[in-house]
């Protein structure tokens, strides 16, 4: 009887190490985020995801993570954001998720103006599409829209850019 008894202590004893163990293993693998760092705010639209033990990244615009964007990812992956606010966090193994990190886009607008043989051209090198008023003598005389990285040839006296609000509301 004595036997019996020591026998179903050392099996509890097993069954309780294993349960911590697992317990630790489980816990063990809940990814790990780096960066970007929680609150970034930037103008930088490309941005470095470092993380440890996960293979999906969810990023909403949401804290609720209501409509996820789901990206199978590997470490130090670029990803390519629009101006706004995001909320992210890495899914690893078991589903197990990392904290919640936030980080802004914020719009930059920056029109360049180069001289050309016919007049000028305008570039927007900002990261939003600007609107760009273009005038002969304080008058208006035509308006262009331009992309990110869109250079278009114009003539006039004074230029004038601003974030197209009818495209990205």
């Amino acid at each position: 009887m004595l036997e019996k008894k020591h026998i179903l202590a050392i099996d509890m004893i097993l069954i309780v190490g294993t349960a911590i163990a697992l317990l630790g293993i489980i816990g063990y693998t809940k990814p790990l985020v780096i960066a970007p760092i929680d609150e970034l705010q930037t103008t930088n639209t490309s941005i470095l995801f470092e993380f440890e033990k996960g293979n999906i990244i969810l990023i909403d615009d949401n804290p609720y993570f209501t409509s996820p964007e789901k990206i199978l990812a590997e470490n130090n992956l670029v990803i390519n954001l629009k101006p706004g606010k995001y909320y992210w966090k890495v899914q690893g193994a078991f589903s197990r998720e990392s904290e919640v990190r936030e980080l802004t886009i914020l719009s930059e607008i920056e029109l360049k103006l180069k001289k050309t043989a016919d007049g000028y051209a305008v570039v927007n090198a900002g990261n939003v599409e600007l609107n760009v008023e273009i005038y002969n003598n304080n008058t208006l005389s035509e308006t262009v829209v331009l992309a990110v990285d869109e250079t278009a040839e114009v003539s006039g006296t004074k230029f004038v850019g601003r974030q197209n609000e009818q495209r990205n509301t």
